[in-house]
Parts: C-alpha cells; structure tokens; sequence
C-alpha cells in the first residue's frame, strides 16, 4: 500500500502530513480538517509519520525535560541543536528538524499519537512559517474587521465570556487558540477552526446556547460543540487573518459588577507569557524565544486591559465597544 499525503493550509504556510495510513493520524483532522487543501506544489513544513517497533527512544543531546505532562503521561523533551527530540517510551517518538522544515514521528502499533505530540508538531510547523500559537480567545469586534483577543488561564471563564460576546454581535473566530504573526506592519491573527467545548455552568448561565446541545456531557461537565452548529445561533467568521485592536486580560470581579480597566503591558506581557512561553531544564528553546518575540511585539502595539467580569458577562460587550471605539 503506497503512502497517502494530506496538505493543510495554516494560512501561508502550508503543512504536509503522509503516512501508510490515514487513521494513523485523527488527531490531525480534529484540529486541522477545515484547513485541508489539494495537493501543494511545495510544502512549508513536511512531516512523516512511520508505524514501527522501532522508536529510537536515547537519541544523543542535552535533556530539556523529564517528567509528567497533562492527560499523556511521561516523556522526555532532547534538544539535540538541529534535531529537537521528544520521546514517549514504548509509544512514540517525534523528531523535528527546524531548519529542513520537516518532523518524523514514529509511533508503536496500536497507540494514537498523542496531544502533546500534535500540538508541539504544530507549533513548529507554525513557527517555521513566522506564526506562533497563543492559548486565548479571539472575537472581530462588532460591525469591524479588528478582533480582540481574550486572555485567561484555563478555567476562568474564557469560553463563557467568549459566547457571551458574541450574543451581542462579536464575531468569534476562536474560544481557545489563536495564530499570531507579527511584522513590520503590525500584529494580526486568526484562529484555530476547533469544536468549542461548553460547559454545563456555561450552558446555564448563558441559556441560548442551549439549541446546540444535547443530553450528554462528558466526565468534565463538558460538551464539544462544533463551529458549523454555533453558527446557527452566533456569528463565527471565517479562518484568515485579521488585525488586533486590544488584549484583554479576564479577571472574575470580587464584586459581581463587570469593569475593563488599562492592564499596564509589562503585567500583560509575563500573564501572556506565563501561559504561553515554555521553559526546560536548559532555558528557553528558540522556537520559545520567537514566540516571546511575538508576545512583545503584541504587548507594544496594541492597548492592554483588564476585563473584570462579573455576574452577568454580555455586559462587557458594550464596555470594550466604547471604550476601544473612544
């Protein structure tokens, strides 16, 4: 059987994906099926995936981790200088090799690869076309092509306040996960087309949500909903790439009342970079280097806030809209 390619268009960067077989990489689809292309000429990053006994797990260079990483396990992270190493024992392998713009990912029978594989395979794809992946909210402003990006660790209320936006007439473009390119001209991003998952609280504090789910929510109290059917009830735009006008930083209120307040940008750029920015045992990689680049030049050009939100979270909606548009 003669390996099967898939082309992915991260939006001027286009990534290549061949295997044996198709079902050796679902998790690709899940996040990048919306972003598959026809054939390219000339892939910006290639990446081969080989199902093999043979993992290769010592692989010679300087340890950057070992440890425990959420939901997958153990592995270890190798920085080999061209050759960037991660190692799940008795799983899966991935070796990225910057500078050729290509990754080989080996995988034993019978295991899936896994997230952390998928999402640190992305970030170097991304990164080696000049764009950097950021864990935050992103929403065109009303009646506008610029967008606001939402920033908040996971579990304050970033995909509430995100559905509460868009209720009054921001355009969502992401809840969670957002491209960033930053150039002479300025910052811009787009963002990442995946199911948003809303939780039960969500659900009950914000009722009209409630066309898009069903009876069943998993063992987080969550449901995964996709783009196509919030779209029945919202606005969701389209995957390019748009302009920034502000960065906010959500904040539960201490007093139920909904503010937005300046956030001074040295305070916006380590909350950023506190959620976003990896380090190892040798420091900072360089692909995290060019992502705090990429921090820094958002922080700089575009204003920084403070959302407090509080019992009710529309409400911030005609906060940012006055406050951006004065």
């Amino acid at each position: 059987m003669s390996d099967q390619t898939f082309f992915y268009d991260l939006k001027g960067q286009v990534l290549s994906v061949t295997a044996a077989r198709a079902d050796l990489w679902p998790s690709f689809d899940l996040m990048l099926g919306t972003l598959r292309v026809e054939e390219a000429a000339q892939p910006g990053f290639r990446v081969d995936i080989i199902e093999t006994l043979d993992l290769q797990e010592n692989p010679e260079g300087v340890l950057a981790f070992d440890g425990e990483v959420p939901f997958d396990g153990h592995c270890r992270m190798i920085d080999a200088g061209d050759v960037f190493h991660l190692v799940f024992p008795g799983q899966q392998t991935l070796s990225i090799r910057d500078k050729e713009g290509c990754a080989e990912i080996r995988v034993h029978p019978d295991t899936k690869i896994k997230w952390t594989l998928l999402m640190m395979l992305l970030d170097a794809a991304l990164d080696a076309g000049g764009q950097h992946m950021l864990h935050t909210a992103g929403l065109t402003l009303p009646g506008s092509e610029a967008l606001v990006l939402v920033h908040a660790p996971s579990g304050t209320g970033k995909s509430t306040t995100s559905l509460a936006l868009a209720s009054q007439g921001f355009g969502l473009c992401s809840d969670d996960v957002m491209i960033l390119r930053a150039t002479q001209d300025g910052v811009t991003a787009w963002g990442m087309p995946r199911k948003v998952k809303i939780h039960r609280n969500t659900a009950a504090m914000l009722p009209f949500v409630s066309p898009c789910l069903g009876e069943t929510w998993n063992a987080e109290g969550e449901q995964a909903v996709s783009l196509d059917r919030l779209a029945e009830i919202i606005r969701v735009e389209d995957v390019r790439a748009r302009p920034i006008a502000a960065l906010l930083h959500l904040a539960r209120s201490a007093d139920g009342e909904t503010r937005l307040v300046p956030m001074p940008r040295t305070d916006a750029m380590v909350a950023l970079a506190a959620d976003n920015v990896r380090t190892g045992t040798t420091g900072l990689l360089p692909l995290q280097k060019r992502r705090m680049a990429t921090i820094a030049a958002l922080v700089k050009t575009v204003p920084t806030f403070t959302l407090e939100v509080g019992a009710s979270p529309a409400d911030a909606a005609a906060l940012i809209q006055a406050t951006l548009h004065g």
